[in-house]
């Protein structure tokens, strides 16, 4: 498109004026040829015309009667023919009330443009008188139609306008395939970028096409997806490692307190036994940064999973909990509702939403479980009626290790963190709403799937 732009352009600034300098030249030329033939013909009758004969100018006259459109008339000095190309037998007709007649035979040359009524056609005329002496003896008129110039000036526009689009078609050749070169190590280049964004690690740019720049830039891409890759992976295995590496330690650390606390005195049986919950919090922080880890390190391959049967059968295995604490496991969901998302991702979800759901819900309250579509979406719903959340809780809920002031302790602050992770692997996002009259409403939105 810039190719074509400045062809365009340059062509319109370069062709346009030329077409109309040849316009203007032809039109010159033509009168300048005729005034030439007119100055002619009049030296050719001045004797005859003083004399008061008719010239004898046949030949000449037949070769303007052979020419199209062209015509010459000479007149003596009131006006009258003594001689005309179109009607080489006839004499007398009076041409004293011509414009460019009478002032040729006042002894004044004029030459122009004029409308012909006769012809019913527009005219280029020059009209010389032919004198002697300071006496003017009669007067030369040859006209042309313009028609003849405007054939000439169009035959040059369409030769121009034909040589423009040579031009342009080879500009448009040239700047696609210049266009192809750029833009298709571009396209690759964009395409890794996006594997990259997308959490493939692995995805590099080729650098042996395109220009050096862009080769280049391709190198600097893979180099950083590179070190990119290599200070995520070591982040994750430290995570992983370290994780993996307290539960032994906070195995036997547990133990070692419930032998203490068997043996313990009365006074020091409230310190053990906050110690031993310590201790559980601190190995169920452990397993949540492991599966933290684990969420992170998911495979970007999906597969097409029915949203609505995984809900309904998390339902099913949580609903004997919530029947425990005596709240109200609804669920309403369509037949089926497909979605792509990495495998076990919407059970973690699910089991994570609800889990933190009966810890807020009230006794004899309803747990909603729902799911429903809307413009190419499958939206996961699940609606306590708990205290709720303030504006600000509801965006630092997902913070890692962020807790609310009234959030039942042994938590570990990571489950909604653990949410927002497997739902951006499955190109959802999750978000929470104020559920009416109180409560949270959890809605985990994912793309539906295309059928495959």
């Amino acid at each position: 498109m810039s190719y074509l732009t400045v062809t365009i352009v340059t062509l319109l600034v370069l062709v346009y004026p030329l077409g109309r300098t040849f316009a203007s030249r032809e039109r010159d030329r033509l009168l300048r040829d005729i005034d030439h033939d007119a100055v002619v013909v009049g030296g050719l009758a001045e004797d005859k015309l003083e004399r008061g004969e008719r010239p004898s100018l046949d030949a000449l006259l037949a070769s303007y009667a052979d020419d199209p459109g062209g015509r010459i008339v000479i007149v003596d000095a009131v006006g009258r023919s003594v001689a005309d190309s179109s009607a080489p037998d006839e004499t007398g007709v009076d041409f004293s009330n011509r414009p460019e007649i009478a002032a040729a035979l006042q002894g004044n040359r004029s030459e122009g443009t004029r409308r012909s009524d006769t012809l019913g056609a527009d005219l280029v005329f020059v009209a010389v008188p032919v004198a002697s002496s300071g006496i003017v003896h009669g007067a030369v008129r040859i006209t042309y139609p313009t028609s003849a110039l405007d054939a000439r000036v169009r035959s040059m526009w369409i030769w121009l306008g034909t040589l423009s689009l040579v031009v342009l078609s080879v500009v448009s050749a040239v700047g696609f395939a210049l266009a192809r070169m750029v833009s298709r190590p571009v396209d690759r280049l964009k395409v890794a970028a996006r594997q990259l964004a997308a959490g493939d690690l692995h995805a590099r740019a080729p650098t042996d096409t395109g220009v050096p720049e862009l080769r280049e830039l391709a190198e600097v891409f893979n180099q950083t997806a590179g070190r990119l890759d290599d200070l995520v992976t070591s982040q994750q295995a430290f995570v992983a490692d370290a994780s993996h590496q307290l539960r032994t330690p906070l195995a036997a650390l547990r133990l070692q307190l419930e032998n203490i606390e068997s043996a313990a005195p009365a006074t020091l049986q409230p310190a053990v036994a906050a110690a031993r919950a310590e201790t559980a919090r601190l190995a169920r922080i452990s397993e949540a940064l492991l599966a933290l880890t684990r969420a992170g390190t998911t495979a970007t391959s999906t597969e097409r999973i029915d949203l609505a049967d995984v809900v309904r059968t998390r339902a099913g295995t949580w609903a004997p909990l919530a029947s425990s604490v005596e709240v109200v496991l609804q669920v309403t969901t369509p037949d089926h509702v497909w979605i792509d998302a990495p495998a076990g991702a919407i059970e973690q979800i699910l089991d994570n939403l609800l889990d933190n759901a009966l810890d807020v819900a009230p006794e004899g309250s309803v747990l909603q479980l729902s799911v429903a579509t809307d413009a190419g979406h499958a939206v996961l719903h699940v609606i306590d009626q708990g205290p709720g959340l303030t504006d600000e809780q509801r965006v630092r809920a997902f913070d890692r290790f962020w807790r609310g002031a009234n959030a039942s302790p042994g938590g570990t602050g990571l489950g909604l963190a653990i949410v927002a992770e497997l739902a951006a692997r499955a190109g959802g996002h999750v978000a929470l709403q104020r559920n009416a009259p109180s409560g949270i409403d959890a809605a985990v939105t994912f793309p539906i799937s295309r059928a495959r």
